[in-house]
């Protein structure tokens, strides 16, 4: 079990802290999905939006964004997360065409992987995390009468508790290939839980798996206090993402699977800006500066 928890308080839900972030993820999904450019498409992420109180006035399509592009919030961040999602949407089928046949989201949030992805017929995704906020998911998509488009094992577990335990017993198989993917979650954690988590992955792996995941450089998270990102989101919808983020320094991740032999590479988002040419591109003062994107293979011994 991971000890040191996070010094913030959460709500169960999605209506505060933490939980609150995976709203603001599926609005700018929902602005995505109704561009004429579109990287990614998620028709179940306006539901979510307009589902929670907490953000019933936000918007889900950039024209309801009187600045549009130019909203540091609703235009240039909400891009960079409908670009994260078909990165990580490119990432996932290919392995699962490849190898892994088990996903695991770790810290699901609203992801709706499982209802919009083709997905090989034989593979299963697990999706973790805290009860109510699966509750909250499982909620909306049943109004909807959504149907996943693959075998989908939700996994109802505070990954600061014994998460291990849950997945497995849940049906994961660690000697078959998975694939796991942590978006959006470790720079919520503190450092130790981070490697826990690492270190964790690997021990469930086998040949064959792969991991991706979001991670931040900065030295100093508050240098970027006054970005035009963080203010945006503080002072348009109440989020402090500063607030939330974990302070503590923050281990060498990519680093560690190399170490232990897996073949990683690291990447900024500005460079599936470019491959894509849709997405944000470097600014001054960028909030978005430290963030890499992650992508680990193990191969075979």
């Amino acid at each position: 079990m991971v000890g040191t928890a996070p010094q913030h308080t959460e709500a169960e839900g999605v209506d505060a802290g933490v939980g609150l972030t995976a709203l603001l993820v599926a609005a700018a999904r929902a602005i995505e999905t109704h561009r004429h450019d579109s990287l990614a498409q998620d028709t179940y992420a306006e539901h979510f939006v307009r589902a929670a109180p907490a953000c019933a006035d936000w918007p889900v399509r950039i024209q309801q964004v009187p600045d549009g592009d130019g909203n540091p919030l609703w235009g240039r961040f909400a891009r960079y997360f409908g670009l994260r999602t078909r990165v990580l949407d490119d990432f996932l089928l290919r392995t699962v065409r490849t190898s892994a046949r088990q996903v695991v989201l770790l810290g699901a949030g609203l992801d709706t992987r499982a209802f919009r992805l083709d997905w090989p017929s034989d593979c299963v995704v697990f999706e973790i995390d805290r009860a109510g906020v699966l509750a909250f998911k499982h909620q909306v998509l049943k109004d909807l009468s959504a149907t996943p488009k693959v075998k989908r094992v939700p996994v109802p577990v505070d990954l600061r508790a014994d998460w291990v335990t849950a997945l497995t017993t849940a049906g994961l198989d660690p000697v078959a290939p998975s694939v796991w993917l942590a978006e959006g979650l470790l720079f919520y954690l503190p450092g130790p839980a981070e490697t826990y988590l690492i270190d964790t992955v690997d021990r469930l792996t086998t040949e064959g798996s792969a991991l991706a995941f979001e991670a931040k450089l900065e030295k100093d998270l508050l240098e970027y206090r006054d970005s035009p990102i963080y203010t945006a989101t503080r002072e348009q919808i109440g989020i402090d993402l500063l607030h939330l983020f974990d302070k503590g320094p923050r281990p060498d991740s990519a680093g560690d699977l190399t170490a232990k032999g897996w073949s990683t590479s690291v990447h900024t988002p500005f460079d599936f800006t470019r491959r894509h040419g849709r997405g944000p591109l470097p600014e001054p003062n960028d909030a978005l500066e430290g963030n890499r994107w992650v992508f680990a293979h193990k191969p075979s011994p």
